[in-house]
């Protein structure tokens, strides 16, 4: 048996040395250190690791003669390039329109049917606002949508309905303008307190959140103040795992606001860019709650007084108008700051992102269609609009 492997190890030391003799012949310097670093791990391979190595390097050895080493050196580099050429965003916005898929097929049939009819009357524009109320566009939003579609119409003479796609889709971005300085938190130290009744998927956002700054370069530190709801702080320990960020935490039960002091003073201590606190969803009454919120924000200002605050409420989009009457409610007890939507992959109610912005002046700031890591990125209502009007191939 030593033997036999013996025997075929120097057989495969041969095939190596033909391979960068071969090469080297060509005037590939490339393709034959390849062969020679085949060659000094030949003799620890196993049989079948030797046969793939062999059968690697007749390839490399056969597109050297058919490539310059320009074109060589080229595709090597393409080949160890760990990211695409085009980084994720658009990766992203592919997620974004088929996370929409649902939405958009209930905008699709009747928009189609409705850009295709023969002229713009009442019936027109009482079929559109149909719609949109159906997508949870919302009525008072879909009012405005309509008003100011109604006086492009006008002012640009538009006869054909064809020509009202482009307006609609200018129109209903018109109505989500996110401030210049809505991602200042980004840039300096900041807290962010993150505020929503349970099940929408606050847990899971801070964790996805705090992913998203870190893989811009930011130092996060995230703060499990949920301590009364029943493995929240073990939930948040596994995404602050993969994010890659440090949690600062304490047993169930615990006092939040206390939680929040420690995590205030490591957030100074370690000089980290954004601390992103966990709160719980729901306490026994409103004025309960309320009480809670006031206490950490008491904290937060005078034991960090120079940081900047964010107040964000997530919201699960698949609720609908629900969804807006918690923005409601949450911003009478808090100064909300942004609004994150989750779970857009899961509904045809898309368009309540319209509607909440719209109508609280709160603008979105983050939005998610996914579960996993990566599936949470900054809102842009470009792109949002694009993936509700795309068209499918």
């Amino acid at each position: 048996m030593f033997f036999w492997k013996k025997k075929k190890k120097n057989e495969e030391e041969f095939a190596a040395e033909n391979a960068v003799e071969s090469a080297a012949e060509a005037g590939f310097s490339e393709a034959a250190e390849e062969a020679e670093e085949g060659f000094a791990e030949a003799a620890g391979e196993t049989v079948e690791e030797t046969v793939t190595a062999e059968a690697e390097v007749a390839v490399d050895a056969e597109e050297a003669e058919e490539q310059t080493a320009e074109e060589d050196a080229e595709d090597a580099s393409e080949e160890v390039s760990e990211e695409p050429a085009e980084p994720k965003k658009k990766g992203f916005f592919a997620r974004l329109v088929a996370g929409m898929s649902k939405t958009r097929a209930g905008l699709a049939d009747g928009l189609r049917s409705l850009f295709h009819g023969s002229k713009i009357d009442e019936d027109f524009y009482e079929e559109l606002e149909e719609i949109l109320i159906m997508a949870d566009i919302g009525v008072a939003t879909t009012g405005d949508i309509l008003e100011s579609l109604r006086e492009k119409v006008k002012e640009q003479h538009i006869k054909e309905p064809a020509e009202c796609r482009q307006l609609l889709m200018d129109t209903i971005r018109e109505q989500m303008t996110v401030p210049e300085d809505a991602y200042a938190f980004e840039n300096r130290p900041s807290v962010i307190m993150m505020v929503g009744v349970n099940g929408v998927g606050k847990t899971t956002t801070a964790g996805k959140i705090a992913g998203a700054m870190k893989a811009e370069g930011k130092r996060v530190l995230l703060a499990a103040a949920d301590t009364f709801r029943a493995a929240a702080t073990e939930q948040l320990t596994e995404w602050s795992h993969r994010a890659g960020c440090e949690i600062i935490s304490a047993k169930e039960g615990a006092d939040p606001a206390a939680v929040v002091f420690d995590a205030v003073n490591a957030a100074k201590a370690r000089k980290a860019d954004v601390l992103i606190c966990d709160t719980a969803g729901r306490l026994h009454n409103k004025k309960n709650l309320m009480d809670e919120l006031g206490k950490i924000n008491r904290v937060i200002d005078r034991e960090y007084p120079e940081a900047h605050r964010e107040t964000f409420v997530v919201l699960d989009a698949t609720t609908g108008q629900n969804a807006l009457v918690q923005a409601r409610e949450f911003n009478e007890i808090a100064d909300i700051t942004g609004i994150v939507i989750t779970k857009m992959d899961g509904t045809a109610k898309g368009g309540i992102v319209v509607a909440i912005q719209k109508e609280l002046g709160i603008p979105v700031k983050f939005i998610g269609v996914g579960e996993k890591l990566d599936d949470m990125q900054r809102f842009d209502p470009n792109a949002y609009v694009e993936a509700l009007f795309a068209t499918e191939d």
